[in-house]
């Protein structure tokens, strides 16, 4: 069973491409991650398991990294969902990049691949191979698709602070935290067997005027991983990457010819491989055995999430 939707009957709910979130009373925010996956900023599908993965992969990141920079979470109240602080998200998504990779349209790759070499403000050498290390980490900001334009919009470093988007301090504060989450992500991918391609952060800044690491890290859906040990033997021979996240739903989709549109229906085995594969990373980067949360998942989640609900209807009425 899959958790496409859900309504928990309070007000103020925003839907985003995986999760539902509702505004709390005392600047605090209610998240519920939703089976849901995206890819070419369309919701394709829904994988089993995949949201309770992504909740507990990305609270377990947050412990991880909170010596780096504080993050959002307050309580988790159940595998799929997290109370988090209200907080104000910066109007850029932060992209780290290791590799020379991708496949969307702000991907590094194919616009190498078409002669580019003055990307997101670095000049890129001639000679780098497709999938192979960059010269360093990359902070490769985009600009967040505005509702019902459906497509994020690269930007330099620079731009971010030029066109007024995020003062120059907290710029600072944001690429000096996303460097040091890269590396610390890197090195325990590596430990794990895998290889962090690139990752995508949020930052915010909370109520008392802090700036928070919020949303997800480190998870499937905002990271390339790769698996180490074909890495090689794979990129001699003219493949792909063996990968641990969406990449290979965003390749199946690619080879059924989709653009946009209408949703190619994909084979099921294709869903059974990702959600495998989803699980399969979150206990070889935790080394914790997989738990499935009880079902029917909606009705966990109504159940775990009442005293929060009521909390919430009790002082709206007050």
């Amino acid at each position: 069973m899959t958790l496409m939707t859900i309504d928990l009957g309070l007000p103020g709910r925003v839907s985003g491409k995986v999760r539902e979130a509702w505004p709390l009373p005392n600047q605090r925010r209610l998240l519920v991650t939703t089976d849901r996956l995206s890819a070419f900023d369309h919701i394709i599908h829904a994988v089993p398991h995949k949201g309770q993965v992504l909740n507990q992969l990305a609270v377990w990141w947050f412990e991880q990294t909170s010596d780096i920079i504080a993050n959002h979470v307050i309580e988790v109240p159940d595998p799929n969902a997290v109370v988090a602080i209200d907080a104000r998200p910066l109007p850029v998504e932060v992209i780290v990049r290791a590799r020379l990779t991708g496949s969307t349209s702000t991907a590094m790759l194919p616009r190498y691949l078409e002669g580019e070499r003055e990307l997101y403000g670095y000049l890129l050498p001639d000679g780098l191979d497709p999938h192979g290390p960059l010269p360093s980490h990359l902070i490769t900001p985009t600009t967040k698709a505005v509702t019902g334009s459906g497509h994020d919009t690269p930007i330099t470093c620079d731009e971010v602070v030029e066109k007024g988007l995020v003062d120059a301090a907290v710029w600072e504060q944001v690429q000096q935290a996303a460097l040091a989450l890269f590396a610390r992500g890197v090195e325990r991918a590596s430990e794990a067997g895998f290889v962090l391609a690139d990752t995508k952060y949020e930052f915010g800044i909370g109520p008392d005027g802090r700036l928070l690491l919020i949303d997800e890290i480190h998870t499937p859906d905002s990271s390339r991983y790769w698996a180490a040990d074909t890495l090689a033997s794979r990129l001699a021979a003219g493949q792909p990457p063996d990968g641990y996240d969406k990449e290979p739903v965003r390749l199946a989709l690619k080879a059924a010819g989709f653009v946009d549109g209408d949703i190619p229906e994909l084979d099921e085995a294709v869903w059974t491989e990702t959600s495998a594969r989803y699980v399969h990373l979150y206990e070889r980067l935790t080394g914790q055995v997989f738990e499935p949360g009880e079902q029917p998942l909606e009705a966990r989640l109504q159940r775990n999430l009442a005293p929060i609900l009521v909390d919430a209807a009790n002082q709206e009425s007050q």
